[in-house]
Parts: C-alpha cells; structure tokens; sequence
C-alpha cells in the first residue's frame, strides 16, 4: 500500500488550508460586494408591473425605506441599513449581525486564553460590534470622498448635454452609463426613478441622502428650485460645479496647512505608548518590580485615561470643519 511521507502530508495540508481560505475569501466577497446586473433589475420591475403593480411599488425597489425618513431618527436596524446603503454593500442586516456572532465567537475563543472568562466576553462583544461597524463607516468614507471628486464632472456632463438641447433625464443617464461607479450606479438610480414616474426634485434628494453629503445636498436643493420655478439649469449646473471644485481646493489647502499640526498630533500620542514599550523590553524589572503593589494599577488607569484625553483634545485642535 501506497504510505505518504510526513512532509508530503504537511505540504497537502496547507495547500487544501490555502484553497479553503481562498474559497472562504471568495464566499464573503460574493455575498457582501454582489451586484444586480441591469437586466435582473429590469426583469425585477417588469414581474412587479406584471402582476398588476403601481409605479409606488415599483419605486420602492430604488427606494430604500431606510434613506425616507429622517436622517436623526430610526431604530438600530434602520440605522444599519442606512449605513449599509450609504457605504454602497448590497447585503440585508442580517448578515452583518451574523458576522458580528461570528467575530465574537472568534474574539471570545482567542481572549480566554489570556483573560478571564467575564473580560474576555466584555472585551470580545467591543470588538465583535465595532469592528464590522468600523469597516463599514471607512468604507461610506472612501465611497463619499470618490463620489465628492466625481460629482463635478459629472455636474460638466450634464450642463453640456443641456446645452445642446438633451432633456434632463437624457443628461443624467448620460451620466450613468459615461462614468465609472459609484457616481454612475447613483446617476442610474435617479435615471430609473425619473423614467418609473418619479419627480426630478425627489430623485435628486434621494440621492442627496444616500450620498450624505453637503455637495450632494446643494444639487438637491438647486434641482428643486430650477424644477419648480424655471430658469437656466445648464448655468446653474455650471456655477455650482466650480463652487465645488473650489471647495475641494480649499480643503486641500487646510489639510496642506494642518499638516504639521496633525503630525504633531500623532507623535505626541504615540509618544508614550513607546516609551513604555521600549523600558518594558530593554527593562523588563523596571514596572515589574511595582506592578504588585495595590496603587499600581489606579496610576496605570489615570496615566491611560490622560493619554487618550491627550490624544482626543489634540484630534479637536487639527482638526477643521470645511
């Protein structure tokens, strides 16, 4: 009979471990990043007019319930499929929880090892809720900062269309099908609920809340207007892309100028966190000699909770609202 040898083994065993995470990576990916492809949509809608569906219902597939009503308001699950929306993840609530079990289960598992069990499952729970909400919020970040630096072309485009006799809602499917996500998928969404029977001015302020932003919020509003009481859109358009562009400028040159300061910022918070490391490394006997003293460990909390109010009054003084 044919035996393997021990190395053998060992390379088979991390090469199926290596396709199992592969395929594991691969699995998460499909299920948070997935997106519907034009024709599912379409034939989505098409099932809902065919079964005798107003075009209310057929709205309410490009209108999340999450983004109609106020933005302050809204329970836990409301707010984290507002969140979900505006970071532009197709995924229900539901998987978001299921993988905040999964953390848990996983932080849980690692911190008993070094904690006690109620610690660890205090400790686990901060890390199983913040670190899924985290990733969530960077990613509403850089989906908001890439869509702040397109919306000025894409505000160009449109007035270029206008000006050459398209009507409004040819401009912005021009948008959506000319420039790359996530301002294309948005302009998408306004083009379908405008050709579904939706007003001009609540498409726009729908996309005003998914996106969450104060550019955003000015097209909204100076759609309105232009829709309710007439005049120049294609100027309008024009004027206001500049201003945003000018925005943008002006907040490049406050972080240029903040620079220093911010940097500062950061190396006086660090700063203690190293020296620290550094004498527990080059002398260990030099905290281990106290460290079983009963006072020790009020100093510890009080020297923390100074580093971190340190840290979150130098983060106040860098940081400018532009």
């Amino acid at each position: 009979m044919f035996e393997l040898q021990p190395h053998t083994i060992d390379i088979i065993l991390y090469v199926c471990i290596f396709l199992g995470v592969l395929v594991a990576y691969d699995g998460v990916q499909q299920l948070l990043f997935r997106r519907e492809t034009q024709s599912e949509a379409r034939n989505r809608r098409m099932r809902v007019i065919q079964q005798g569906g107003s075009t209310e219902d057929t709205l309410k597939l490009l209108r999340d319930s999450a983004l109609l009503g106020p933005d302050k308001k809204g329970g836990v699950y409301v707010r984290l499929r507002r969140l979900l929306v505006q970071a532009g993840v197709s995924v229900r609530p539901f998987w978001v929880f299921l993988c905040m079990a999964l953390i848990g289960m996983v932080a849980y598992a690692a911190t008993t090892r070094f904690v006690p069990p109620g610690m660890a499952a205090g400790s686990s729970a901060g890390i199983a809720i913040g670190l899924p909400l985290l990733v969530l919020m960077q990613m509403k970040r850089d989906r908001v900062k890439k869509l702040n630096a397109q919306l000025p072309d894409a505000l160009d485009l449109m007035s270029r269309g206008l000006k050459v006799g398209h009507p409004v809602a040819v401009t912005v499917g021009k948008v959506a099908t000319d420039m790359p996500d996530p301002i294309g998928s948005e302009f998408g969404i306004i083009a379908d609920q405008i050709n579904f029977g939706d007003d001009l001015g609540t498409a726009f302020h729908d996309f005003a809340k998914r996106a969450a932003t104060e550019d955003a919020r000015y097209l909204a509003v100076a759609i309105s207007i232009q829709h309710g009481t007439g005049g120049n859109l294609s100027r309008i358009l024009n004027v206001l892309s500049q201003v945003i562009r000018d925005r943008h400028m002006m907040q490049k040159k406050i972080r240029a100028v903040s620079a220093e300061g911010r940097l500062s910022a950061v190396i006086l918070t660090c700063l203690p966190v190293l020296i620290y490391l550094s004498i527990e490394f080059t002398t260990p006997t030099f905290y281990g000699d106290v460290r079983g003293d009963p006072r020790f460990q009020y100093f510890a909390i009080a020297i923390i909770s100074l580093v971190v109010l340190q840290g979150l009054i130098l983060n106040r003084l860098v940081k400018f609202k532009f």
